[in-house]
């Protein structure tokens, strides 16, 4: 970029999480956080509502509104609604409908193809961007929970989000090895609602099931007092509503699968890690960000599985973000951590 202008203060970071939609302004920091729902009117394909209001509409709107969510592992599985969330969500941060189009720096997961990758810069563009850059999340993570990624030095991340969980070994600016897997948040609120309707032949809703994992869940077991939490759903025998009692153990025994697939792609990352960064890696300890990493318990229990010393990010839910929009404020230093691509 020939000069610092290049960057005006409307530009923006754009985390676009399968759970949460996170815009950081440049100058103004995180300005938006609110989930990636969309609710849609079937009948006149108008909207209905974005983010918080369209969330509580999930599992509880009439046949003709259909609440979405655009993105599913990740990645955008419907093109069109993922736009006009964006499109909505940068309208609402520019009121004035005159604004210069903005640059956009987007968070991607690490394993995204191709195709994926042009979906999301071209979601961007339709949504009145005049440039978009891509960021891979674990990157954007790292940055935003204050590691050295510049040092040559290894650091390593692991980002459990929605949809994905991404593990990344990071040295001088660039990912030396990543993984991601595509098993987060949502997998653990299905593994909730497969575990109550096999034991107690509940159904559960995912709201409820993703209520239960913030209120009781953990990946060990916490020494403390065990915790309960009452359960309301519909009795799959008798077809009416019903109430019982889980507790953390329950929760814990439920979500046991998906905990052991995020443990073991850690494993499998450190186990392709160069010797010489393992030792900076043993020394410096691995970074969890991401909403995943405030399941109680997590980092004892990776502490127990792989024996490195575990640090969960302060900011651990906005950290991708944080860290995107680090790059939008220090373009000069940071962009060449970004996915440059240009627009054909």
């Amino acid at each position: 970029m020939p000069n610092n202008l290049a960057f005006l203060g409307r530009d923006m970071a754009v985390d676009l999480g399968t759970a949460n939609t996170l815009v950081y302004v440049r100058g103004r920091g995180i300005v938006l956080n609110e989930p990636s729902v969309v609710a849609l009117n079937t009948s006149t394909g108008k909207i209905v509502a974005v983010g918080i209001e369209a969330k509580q509409m999930i599992g509880r709107t009439p046949t003709n509104i259909t609440a979405i969510r655009p993105l599913k592992d990740g990645v955008i599985a419907d093109f069109e609604v993922t736009e006009r969330m964006l499109r909505y969500f940068i309208q609402k941060i520019h009121r004035r409908r005159h604004f210069a189009k903005p640059r956009i720096i987007v968070a991607v997961p690490s394993g995204i193809t191709s195709v994926e990758h042009r979906a999301v810069k071209e979601a961007g563009y339709q949504a009145g961007a005049r440039r978009v850059y891509i960021i891979e999340e674990p990157m954007a993570a790292a940055i935003g929970a204050g590691l050295p990624v510049h040092e040559p030095t290894g650091n390593m991340v692991v980002d459990i989000g929605g949809g994905t969980t991404e593990v990344a070994v990071i040295s001088m600016g660039g990912i030396v090895t990543s993984q991601s897997i595509r098993v987060g948040g949502d997998e653990l609120d299905q593994a909730i609602m497969t575990f109550v309707k096999k034991e107690y032949s509940l159904m559960i809703g995912e709201r409820t099931a993703e209520e239960l994992k913030l209120a009781i869940g953990s990946a060990y077991p916490t020494g403390s007092e065990e915790l309960h939490a009452e359960v309301r759903g519909r009795d799959l025998i008798s077809g009416l509503p019903k109430t019982i009692v889980l507790s953390e153990s329950d929760v814990r025994q439920a979500i046991e699968e998906p905990v052991t697939t995020i443990i073991d792609a850690v494993r499998t990352s450190l186990d392709k890690c160069p010797p010489e960064l393992s030792g900076d890696i043993m020394d410096r300890g691995v970074a969890v960000t991401g909403g995943g990493a405030m399941l109680r318990g997590l980092d004892d229990r990776l502490l127990h599985e792989t024996g490195m010393p575990i640090h969960v990010a302060e900011n651990a839910l906005d950290s991708v973000a944080v860290g995107s929009g680090t790059c939008v404020e220090n373009y000069e230093r940071l962009h060449q951590v970004l996915v440059p691509e240009r627009r054909r």
